[in-house]
């Protein structure tokens, strides 16, 4: 899948859907290294900061605006996300944030039905032009409280946010009536499928109840023509394309400090 894009289908469908999967983006040797520096990197662990949910479960999300000479950062670069975002949000695109998330066996809790642009909007961002693209780096599946979207929600506009347990989710009054004419879909996917989402698709994810972690990598972009017009903590910056060949030699450099051979 050098040098990915997506085809008019798939730009139609993410327009439409508000969503595209792309299975087997990444391959397995490269979602093994992310895996292996991720549960062996003590600076990462220690940044995730724990989000309640509305039961009192809790998740670990680490999040980060500053791109650095690490794996996570390297996978913001890769051409096969940064050229769908391109097709998608019209333009070129810039790095916004990226965040691992981490939802643990039996204790890794819910997310409230949310949009990204329900946080985003009050960041100063004009335009609902942001995107993300989520990889799966452990298997996704209904029992370890995969990801949910309701197809064609993005179209619906922004919906008003507010305080559930330790999240922000969207009115529930409204989620309940778009829930009654929009499709729910279980997004389950294999390590390395990838999921490309527009800020105003609805989203959530049930507790993990499995003995199996779900972790996540999500990587999101602005168009550069939506600069904020407030002070940004994610100022825009010119972003290379890079290969998986050049993924994988951060990944090797920063696995050999981390597990010595």
């Amino acid at each position: 899948m050098a040098g990915f894009r997506f085809t008019k289908k798939q730009v139609s469908q993410f327009h439409q859907d508000g969503y595209v999967i792309a299975p087997g983006l990444f391959d397995t040797k490269l979602m093994d290294l992310l895996l292996k520096i991720a549960r062996n990197d003590p600076e990462f662990v220690g940044k995730a900061h724990v989000m309640p949910d509305a039961a009192g479960n809790a998740s670990r999300i680490a999040i980060t605006m500053k791109m650095s000479n690490d794996v996570y950062t390297a996978f913001v670069h890769s051409e096969k996300i940064v050229n769908p975002m391109e097709q998608v949000l019209g333009g070129e695109v810039y790095h916004l944030h990226h965040k691992m998330m981490l939802k643990e066996p039996k204790i890794g809790g819910a997310w409230e039905w949310h949009q990204d642009y329900g946080y985003w909007y009050n960041d100063g961002y004009l335009l609902p032009d942001l995107a993300s693209c989520m990889i799966a780096v452990d298997r996704a599946y209904k029992g370890n409280g995969c990801l949910q979207v309701l197809r064609g929600s993005s179209r619906m506009g922004r919906i008003e946010h507010g305080r559930f347990g330790g999240q922000v989710g969207a009115n529930p009054e409204r989620v309940a009536e778009i829930a009654k004419k929009q499709e729910l879909v279980y997004v389950e996917m294999n390590p390395g499928d990838a999921l490309f989402f527009h800020c105003n698709t609805l989203h959530r994810s049930d507790p993990n109840t499995s003995n199996d972690p779900r972790w996540s990598l999500i990587c999101c972009y602005n168009a550069a023509h939506n600069p904020p017009f407030r002070p940004s903590h994610a100022p825009y910056e010119k972003l290379e394309k890079w290969k998986d060949t050049q993924i994988k030699a951060v990944a090797k450099e920063q696995l050999a400090t981390l597990v010595p051979a």
